[in-house]
């Protein structure tokens, strides 16, 4: 797989990723619902202000210090795995094109939710669950911007969740609550798919 088809590959996927966060983020207030399929899957917007599914790191004092720092995780995450790309595509010719392909998602799903985190505060006014926002305002500064979540999948209820066990259930006690977007299902998809079809080549 060569680097032009890598990048044109990582350009569809963020641009997929970002139309429909700016679809959800133009069309829907906060915490509104759209049920797509009955009593298991919804469109649901939420925003959040860290990690993938919604995970935050804590941070005192009113600058949000955890957010900057994932901010800055997530860039020099994106250089390395575009060097690695491009190393693995240019210069090892026995790199198997699913490790190509695998990576790719990775970087195309931690730069989608990059460009939310910088750039939706600047060109979005702020979501509530009364308005929905439009472009031209202004809720936060570089790097401070929330990123779009849309996808549930409450499976079922689950009470009686063992405390240790929590983690695996919403508010509503619902299997699997978390709530994500495009760019966090690539960059699950590609772990898992590089752990169990991949790991011989980085074994190596």
């Amino acid at each position: 797989m060569n680097f032009k088809k890598i990048s044109l590959l990582i350009l569809l996927l963020l641009v997929a990723d970002q139309a429909l966060k700016i679809w959800v983020k133009t069309h829907m207030h906060l915490d509104e619902s759209i049920m797509v399929i009955p009593d298991w899957f919804q469109l649901r917007f939420i925003e959040n202000n860290g990690a993938a599914f919604g995970m935050h790191i804590a941070s005192r004092g009113g600058f949000d210090w955890g957010k900057l720092l994932l901010g800055v995780f997530r860039i020099v995450m994106v250089g390395f795995i575009g060097w690695l790309m491009y190393h693995l595509s240019c210069k090892r010719r026995d790199t198997p094109k699913g490790v190509i392909a695998g990576l790719a998602l990775i970087f195309a799903g931690a730069m989608g939710n990059i460009l939310d985190s910088a750039f939706y505060g600047l060109i979005f006014s702020e979501s509530t669950p009364y308005t929905v926002a439009h472009f031209g305002g202004h809720y936060a500064g570089f790097m401070m911007g929330k990123v779009v979540d849309m996808f549930y999948f409450p499976l079922f209820q689950w009470n009686g969740v063992p405390r240790l066990l929590r983690f695996l259930v919403d508010s509503n006690n619902y299997f699997f609550g978390a709530i994500f977007n495009l760019a966090d299902t690539y960059i699950s998809i590609a772990v898992v798919y590089l752990l169990l079809f991949q790991y011989k080549f980085f074994s190596k």
